[in-house]
C-alpha cells in the first residue's frame, strides 16, 4: 500500500458484516472458509464489501431486507448490496465484482462422500449468483488451503491480498 492508501480510515470487517460507503477508505478482513465479495462502481465511487459465513439463507419466508442475520448469507448479501446499488440508480454493468476466500481451512478428508465443505459451497453460490445477475466478475482468489487476508480500497475498487500459512 502507497502512503496515501496508509491516511485513509480503517475498518476492520468482521464475520457477518458488510461495509457501505461513499467515503475513501481501506477495509480489511480475513478470511478462511469465508467468502468477501467486493463491488465497486466507479461513477459513483461508491464501494461495497462483505465477509460470509454460510452460502444460504434457510429461511424459507422470502427475505425483505431486514433480517438481523442476512449478512452471515451469500445469497442475502450480494442480493442486498445489489439492493443498495439499484437505490443509488447504479447500472449492473458499471458494478465491478471481486470475490476472495472459501478455503477449506479444515482438510478436505474429514469430509464424506457426500459432503461438499462450506467454503466450496460460499464460492459456489457466489458465483452462481453473479452469473445469474449478469455481474461484472473483475476477479476471484478462491479455494485453496490458506486463508486470506484482504484490504479493500474503496477510493480505486482495488483489493490487495496476503495468503495466511497453516499454521504447523
Amino acid at each position: 500500500m502507497n502512503n496515501f492508501e496508509s491516511q485513509l480510515p480503517f475498518i476492520y470487517l468482521k464475520p457477518s458484516e458488510i461495509y457501505i460507503t461513499e467515503c475513501p477508505s481501506m477495509v480489511e478482513t480475513v478470511l478462511g472458509s469465508c467468502v468477501s465479495v467486493t463491488m465497486f462502481d466507479r461513477t459513483s465511487g461508491v464501494g461495497m464489501i462483505c465477509h460470509c459465513l454460510l452460502p444460504q439463507c434457510k429461511n424459507e419466508v422470502p427475505c425483505d431486507g431486514d433480517c438481523s442475520e442476512g449478512f452471515k448469507y451469500v445469497d442475502c448479501s450480494i442480493r442486498r448490496m445489489l439492493a443498495k446499488y439499484t437505490s443509488y440508480d447504479v447500472k449492473r454493468s458499471n458494478i465491478e465484482v471481486k470475490v476472495f476466500g472459501g478455503a477449506d481451512m479444515f482438510n478436505a478428508k474429514t469430509a464424506t462422500a457426500n459432503s461438499i465443505a462450506v467454503g466450496k459451497q460460499n464460492i459456489e453460490t457466489a458465483l452462481k449468483i453473479i452469473k445469474r445477475e449478469q455481474l461484472n466478475l473483475i476477479t476471484t482468489d478462491v479455494g485453496g488451503t490458506e486463508g486470506r487476508k484482504i484490504y479493500f480500497n474503496t477510493r480505486t475498487g482495488e483489493v490487495h491480498l496476503k495468503r495466511l500459512n497453516k499454521a504447523g
